[in-house]
């Protein structure tokens, strides 16, 4: 796989993100890859998803021409990467960087844990773009951090950087750059060193009451983005973005 790649040790999984020339952007062969790589590192006892490069993911990588084929199959197969990391057995650990935009904030936001570089930046763009959340984020913001400071994030698209997501209550851990990954993965080696079957059955208890009602945001998600995907506003956004230099 070239647009991810993951290794095993210690009953530790460490996942990164790699399209580094574009800040890991989404396009479908990344998305095809993650979920490649979370099921065959289902096994492990806790999971560390970081990104190669600047920056953790820059969201969907707007560079791209639009994308043609089934829009649904399209958009629940990124929305499988969300149902993926909640059903993992293992915690999953999200290890951000620079950039974590729209899908990749949605991307951190589906982990069990986040601890970010003091470098990190988050946004949810897609309003002023025109589009819908599909990750999720319409249902786990407001269960982190009340919904009127969910619509504040989603309505007026305000960048915001590690020290304010750990007070929005995003973010577990801010560290230094330099001790990113270090950082996650102790966590993930205390969390590895634990019986696994009482990690996973915390996990799953802790997760009980959102599902159900992840599910349900999950497809009024899709429904949001059959709607906006084609509309003249998103059209517009693209080709101002496909321009630039």
């Amino acid at each position: 796989m070239r647009t991810v790649e993951y290794a095993v040790d210690d009953g530790v999984a460490l996942i990164w993100l790699n399209r580094p020339e574009r800040l890991n952007a989404v396009v479908p062969a990344l998305v095809d890859d993650l979920l490649t790589a979370l099921d065959a590192v289902r096994d492990a006892r806790a999971v560390v998803l970081a990104g190669r490069g600047r920056a953790f993911c820059a969201g969907h990588d707007l560079k791209e021409p639009p994308a043609e084929g089934d829009s649904r199959a399209r958009l629940e197969r990124l929305q499988d990467v969300t149902r993926k990391l909640r059903a993992l057995p293992a915690p999953v650990i999200a290890a951000v960087h620079g950039y974590a935009i729209g899908a990749g904030a949605e991307f951190a936001l589906g982990c069990d844990l986040v601890v970010a570089a003091e470098s990190a930046v988050f946004a949810f763009p897609e309003v002023s773009l025109g589009l819908s959340v599909t990750g999720a984020a319409s249902r786990l913001l407001p269960l982190l951090m009340g919904p009127l400071k969910a619509k504040e994030l989603l309505l007026l698209n305000e960048r915001f950087d590690a020290a304010k997501a750990r007070e929005l209550g995003l973010v577990n851990a801010v560290t230094s750059e330099d001790g990113l990954l270090e950082h996650a993965m102790g966590w993930a080696g205390r969390i590895a060193g634990h019986p696994p079957a009482a990690v996973a059955m915390a996990k799953r208890a802790l997760d009980s009451g959102t599902e159900s009602a992840l599910d349900a945001a999950l497809e009024l998600e899709i429904s949001h983005a059959l709607i906006t995907e084609h509309s003249p506003e998103v059209a517009a956004s693209s080709e101002a973005f496909r321009s630039r230099g």
